[in-house]
């Protein structure tokens, strides 16, 4: 269980906390919460979020329930440390987006006294670690993994299904394009969408 604290002095140390998990998980939502209490307790916060996620507001951190937090969009993990500077409480979005610079940017941040909040995808639309994700929770003293429901069987959702053919590995996009779903159904989805590419390549001969 992480801690929040609530007042006083920094101390010599901040910390690093992690929320992960898939589309659709509820991780900004609990970004938002974290810092919500944090500017309650009177404490310095600043929330950034990569430049390329413009999805619901140029500025704004958006849940997909519509609660929002004013946010800094910064191109790279760098401006993080201009920016960021006497900052009680630092929250990052997105941080599957950002370049592999942020772990080393968030451990600096930390190691200055403040207490860095991440929140990101841990997973790609293959199943596979995503990004400086891996490295952040590796590093994190509080990692808090939150799930989905699966839209196929209602379990658990730890994965993004990407429900249409691009290969590209950042593709911005909601429902229209993707759904949580369990392992079970994620491996089977892909599975089929193998079969389907398959089949029409074979139709091309």
């Amino acid at each position: 269980m992480f801690l929040e604290r609530t007042g006083g002095e920094r101390p010599g140390k901040g910390w690093i906390e992690v929320i992960c998990g898939s589309m659709f998980s509820g991780k900004t939502e609990e970004l938002i919460r974290r810092l919500r209490r944090a500017e309650f307790a009177k404490q310095r916060v600043e929330i950034f979020k990569p430049s390329i996620d413009s999805r619901y507001d140029e500025v704004q951190v958006v849940s997909h329930d519509a609660t929002s937090i004013h946010s800094t969009p910064v191109p790279s993990s760098s401006n993080l440390l201009l920016l960021a500077q006497d900052i009680e409480v630092v929250g990052v979005d997105e941080a599957q987006f950002f370049d592999d610079g942020l772990p080393t940017v968030c451990d600096q941040l930390a190691n200055g006294g403040s207490r860095v909040i991440v929140a990101g995808l841990d997973m790609d639309f293959q199943g596979r670690p995503f990004g400086p994700m891996p490295q952040l929770m590796a590093m994190a003293e509080f990692v808090t993994k939150v799930h989905a429901i699966c839209v196929h069987c209602g379990q658990l959702a730890s994965f993004s299904h990407r429900t249409h053919g691009s290969r590209d590995l950042i593709h911005l996009g909601e429902t229209e394009s993707y759904v949580p779903l369990c392992r079970g159904c994620f491996e089977q989805a892909r599975s089929e969408q193998t079969d389907t590419v398959t089949d029409r390549s074979h139709g091309h001969r």
